[in-house]
């Protein structure tokens, strides 16, 4: 029975996944004789996909040399092209580029037709793609997958699939895209995809689904990622960004502790030198959840780490201003944050803060402009969270506005979505805003009720800063009289809130529309307004009642 030599060994372990193994035998073999570039392009995966990334470069350096002598300048150029992606992900712009030129340069020389052709096409898509011109990205690579089909090249039509359905999003073509984004992760499941290649897809659509508040999506294929990365104990890159999606998903859901946990193995995976770029995401994440927490101090110190890595800490860091009492500051860094994006999904993650930043700094035409933006983005998208958010939103102006009815719808529909999502969180904040605007109509008795329902989740959750909120408003506020109201006066001025007509209020108070039409004038005349609707804005705004 013939023996089986090191280097089957060690692609039978490559094939079963087993990283360190098929490293370990691949390294030995070349401390002893020369691999092949073939086996050379094997080991600077297997050094990648534990963690060990000059070691990968390296190799990916010398399969490329070994090509070149070779004179086969296709492979030559797939490798350059493979170690270009892996400094521009790493963040080495100039080294990357510098190799994914050199691969350019090897296919206009060699003149042939081949996969490779395919793949330099994709960092040009990407770029487009970064720049927001979506089908100029689209047309990249829609023409990279014709080549990738063409020589039936599995990792180069997934990786087309999964570009060209980020560019119909871009575009607006939500359903196409995620049409495709579903089939290039279905795509990723054959054993045809490379394990660097399905990792990149997994991660970039979860990411996708994330930004565009297709939550269930991104929660059903972040299990699927969670077990693709159980399965390969080995692996490095990939593990610390799938820990982030889970404490998202824990942190939506209510189990803030749980999500902690999670966040905190990220960031420490993530941070270990030299280090990844989505490290910035996963500190952000955890400052998210001190702020919450009212654990301002830390959450300050992980938004400055978050900001080390390149990932601006926003829009938390404008909310923690926010909760530590500085609306100027608060106020300024939302705006500027807001200005600096004009992609409509990145201005969704951004507009719900800038609303509630906005009504604290009684800046209400802006929260108003907002929040008919935000809307507008909810109804194209199509996504529940985003309805339910906008809805939430909405009745926050509303109820600014004084016009508490109608904020009352709102809030109402943004509860009923929110129960079925669960999301606790967003569910006790809305129901504070219908705590709110019941006590606008006079109905004390309903507007404590929310408050304790809200109390409870608020409780639960560790919600320290919202729960002393809560208890604030339970407290009976003094009411200030600076104008010279008469009780009566005043009593109107509480039913013109309610939206009750003269007609109605002299009904309800016996007494004769004339009566309550003299009241009325002489509340616009004190108070120095022009109407029914801007005495009541004013009396709110000014805590009159």
């Amino acid at each position: 029975m013939s023996q089986v030599s090191p280097i089957d060994k060690a692609l039978q372990a490559f094939q079963n996944r087993s990283w360190k193994e098929a490293y370990a035998i691949l390294s030995s073999v070349e401390n002893r004789t020369s691999l092949k570039a073939e086996h050379l392009e094997k080991l600077a995966v297997a050094a990648y996909l534990i963690g060990k990334d000059k070691e990968s470069t390296d190799t990916w350096n010398r399969a490329h040399q070994e090509f070149l002598n070779q004179n086969n300048k296709d492979q030559a150029a797939r490798c350059a092209f493979w170690l270009g992606m892996q400094l521009l992900n790493k963040g080495d712009r100039a080294r990357g580029s510098g190799w994914i030129a050199r691969a350019r340069r090897l296919i206009e020389d060699s003149q042939s037709v081949c996969p490779e052709q395919g793949f330099l096409l994709l960092p040009e898509a990407l770029q487009l793609l970064g720049q927001g011109k979506g089908k100029e990205a689209y047309a990249k690579f829609f023409q990279a997958g014709e080549i990738g089909e063409r020589f039936n090249n599995p990792d180069l039509i997934v990786l087309s699939r999964l570009g060209c359905g980020q560019s119909l999003i871009r575009q607006n073509r939500i359903q196409e895209g995620t049409t495709l984004l579903d089939e290039a992760m279905v795509a990723v499941e054959s054993d045809d995809v490379s394990p660097m290649v399905i990792g990149i897809v997994y991660c970039a659509v979860i990411e996708t689904c994330q930004k565009m508040y297709d939550f269930n999506r991104a929660q059903e294929w972040t299990e699927v990622l969670t077990h693709w990365c159980d399965a390969q104990p080995d692996m490095v890159p990939f593990r610390g960004q799938c820990l982030v999606r889970r404490a998202e998903i824990m942190q939506r859901h209510g189990n803030w502790s749980d999500a902690m946990a999670e966040v905190h193995r990220a960031c420490e995976i993530l941070s270990r030198p030299p280090g990844e770029s989505v490290a910035g995401h996963a500190f952000y994440c955890k400052g998210e959840l001190h702020r919450l927490r009212g654990e301002f101090i830390k959450a300050e110190e992980s938004y400055a780490e978050a900001s080390k890595w390149g990932k601006k800490p926003q829009p938390g860091f404008a909310l923690l201003r926010l909760a530590q009492g500085k609306v100027d500051a608060s106020k300024k860094s939302i705006h500027q944050t807001l200005e600096e994006n004009q992609d409509h999904l990145a201005r969704a993650r951004i507009l719900p803060a800038y609303v509630e930043i906005m009504l604290a700094a009684e800046d209400l035409q802006r929260a108003q402009n907002a929040a008919v933006e935000l809307n507008k983005t909810a109804d194209l998208l199509s996504m529940p969270y985003l309805k339910t958010v906008a809805a939430q939103v909405q009745g926050a102006v509303l109820l600014t506005e004084g016009k508490a009815s109608g904020a009352v719808n709102e809030l109402r529909q943004a509860w009923e979505l929110l129960k079925k999502i669960d999301a606790p969180y967003e569910t006790a904040r809305t129901r504070v805003l219908m705590g709110l605007a019941h006590r606008q109509l006079g109905d004390e008795d309903t507007a404590v009720m929310e408050f304790d329902g809200a109390a409870w989740i608020f409780q639960q959750l560790g919600a320290a800063p919202d729960l002393a909120r809560i208890e604030a408003l339970k407290q009976p506020k003094k009411i200030d009289n600076p104008y010279h109201l008469s009780k009566r006066e005043m009593e109107v001025l509480h039913l013109i809130a309610r939206g009750k007509t003269n007609k109605e209020i002299a009904a309800g108070l016996f007494v004769s529309q004339r009566t309550i039409d003299r009241h009325v004038s002489n509340i616009l005349l004190k108070l120095d307004v022009a109407s029914r609707t801007e005495a009541t804005s004013f009396a709110l705004k000014h805590h009159i009642i």
